[in-house]
C-alpha cells in the first residue's frame, strides 16, 4: 500500500521535509482555501502540485486529493444547483489535467468529523481526541437548545449532562463549542451557536431517505464525468457513525455503504475506507466489510478507536482499540495482491495513518487537531511493520 501523510498546504507548521522523514512517500492535500461550490482551475491545482514535487530529493507526490467539498446546497436538494455541478465536474477535469486521479470527499450535512475533547490526557502526559457523550448532549439540549433533543438521548446520559452544564463555566462551553467546529477543514464554515441553528434549520425536512437521493443526484451528475477523465471517488464515512444534532446519516454501515455502491455501480463510485470512523460504530465487522467492498475501496484511512456503553469513544493507538488492524491490513493486502495480478497500473492503495496522538515535543504545538507530527509517524511506523509483517508471511506485495 502506498504510504501517505495528509499535509494542510504551503502553511502546515509540518513542513514537506517533515514528511519525507517519515517515510511516506504521498501527499494528501486540498485547495482549503477555495470555497465549497467554487472551481479548483487548473493553475491553482498545478501550482500547488509543482509546490509539493518541487524538491525531487524528496520523492514526494500529490497522491490524493482530500477532500473536494460538496456544498451544503447540494446535499440539501434545494433550487437551482446546475452551476454548482457544473463547477464540480470542471474541477475533476482540471485534477485529471494535473494528473490527481484519486479524490476523497464526503457527504455529511453541516459538520465533518466532530469530538468535544481535542486534548483528552493519556497516561505520561499525551493527548487524544474524544468524543464524550455527556458533552455531546450538554450542547445539544441545552447549549443550541435544539427541539425534541431530549429525546436523542439516553436519560442517565442526559442526567450527566444536566449536571456538567450546571456546573461548567461560560469559557467550558465556548471551548466546547470551538471543539466541536474544530472538525471542519479550512476557514470558511465556523458556526457559531444562532449560525448553527440556521443552518440546521436548513435541513428540517432533509430525511434520511431524502439525504441518500441527493447523494444519488449528486453521483449521477459527477460519475460520469470521474469515469471520462479516469478519476476514483472514494467517499469517506461519517463521523461519528451516528445521526448528530438531528442531521440523518446515510454513510454509517455496512448496509449504508452497500447502498451507496449500488446507486452508481461503476468502479469511479467508491469508498474511501475510514477505520476510525466505521470503528466507531457498534455491529460494524471492519475486515468483513474490506473484504465484501474491497474492489472499491479507492483510498484508506487508518486509525483505532476505544468505545464506550454510553456512545463514547476515544482516539487508540493505532494498533490498540477495538479494531483488529492486523485483520484490516491482511484483507488490504489480499485486495491489492489480487490488483496486481489482474495487471492493474494502479494496483497499490494510498493509505494514510489518520489521527495521532500529541505525543512528546508535540504536545501544545498548534497543528491541526488530530494532526500532530510525532503521533501520525509512530501510527505509520506501526502500521509499516504490520504490512511487512503481513507480506512476508502471505508472500503479498506491499
Amino acid at each position: 500500500m502506498e504510504q501517505t501523510w495528509r499535509w494542510w498546504g504551503p502553511d502546515d507548521m509540518i513542513r514537506l521535509d517533515h514528511v519525507a522523514q517519515t517515510g511516506a512517500t504521498g501527499i494528501v492535500n486540498a485547495l482549503h482555501e477555495v470555497p465549497a461550490g467554487l472551481v479548483w482551475t487548473r493553475e491553482a491545482i498545478q501550482a500547488r502540485k509543482d509546490f509539493i514535487e518541487k524538491d525531487k530529493t524528496l520523492g514526494l507526490r500529490w497522491t490524493v486529493v482530500e477532500s473536494l467539498p460538496v456544498h451544503e446546497a447540494i446535499k440539501i436538494g434545494d433550487g437551482d444547483l446546475a452551476e454548482l455541478f457544473d463547477n464540480y465536474r470542471t474541477s475533476l477535469r482540471n485534477l485529471a489535467d494535473c494528473g490527481i486521479s484519486t479524490v476523497c470527499y464526503n457527504f455529511m450535512p453541516v459538520l465533518d468529523w466532530t469530538r468535544t475533547d481535542l486534548h483528552h490526557p493519556l497516561p505520561g502526559g499525551a493527548n487524544a481526541l474524544r468524543f464524550n457523550a455527556d458533552q455531546y448532549a450538554a450542547f445539544d439540549v441545552f447549549m443550541l437548545k435544539r427541539e425534541g433533543a431530549e429525546a436523542d438521548h439516553d436519560p442517565e446520559v442526559l442526567a450527566r449532562a444536566t449536571a456538567w452544564f450546571e456546573k461548567s463555566s461560560q469559557a467550558d462551553r465556548d471551548q466546547l463549542l470551538a471543539n466541536i467546529m474544530a472538525g471542519l477543514p479550512g476557514a470558511f464554515d465556523r458556526y457559531d451557536i444562532p449560525s448553527l441553528r440556521a443552518i440546521l434549520a436548513r435541513f428540517a425536512h432533509v430525511s434520511e431517505e431524502r439525504l441518500r437521493e441527493n447523494l444519488g443526484r449528486f453521483l449521477a451528475e459527477i460519475i460520469p464525468t470521474a469515469e471520462e477523465v479516469g478519476i476514483r471517488m472514494g467517499i469517506h464515512p461519517d463521523d461519528p457513525p451516528r445521526p448528530l444534532l438531528g442531521l440523518p446519516r446515510i454513510v454509517s454501515s455496512e448496509d449504508h455503504l452497500a447502498a451507496i455502491l449500488d446507486l452508481h455501480p461503476s468502479r469511479a463510485n467508491g469508498l474511501t475506507f475510514c477505520t476510525g470512523s466505521l470503528g466507531a460504530r457498534p455491529g460494524n465487522d471492519l475486515p468483513k466489510m474490506v473484504e465484501r467492498f474491497a474492489d472499491r475501496i479507492h483510498f484508506i484511512h487508518l486509525r483505532n478507536v476505544t468505545k464506550f456503553p454510553d456512545g463514547s469513544f476515544m482516539e487508540a493507538d493505532h494498533l490498540g482499540g477495538d479494531t483488529n488492524m492486523v485483520a484490516v491490513v491482511r484483507a488490504l493486502l489480499r485486495e491489492q495482491k489480487r490488483r496486481c495480478d489482474a495487471g492493474m497500473d494502479d494496483w497499490r492503495i494510498p493509505f494514510r495513518p489518520d489521527h495521532g496522538h500529541e505525543l512528546l515535543d508535540d504536545v501544545g504545538k498548534p497543528t491541526h487537531p488530530g494532526y500532530p507530527a510525532i503521533g501520525r509517524m509512530r501510527g505509520l511506523a506501526e502500521i509499516r511493520g504490520v504490512m511487512m509483517a503481513v507480506s512476508e508471511l502471505e508472500g503479498l506485495p506491499v
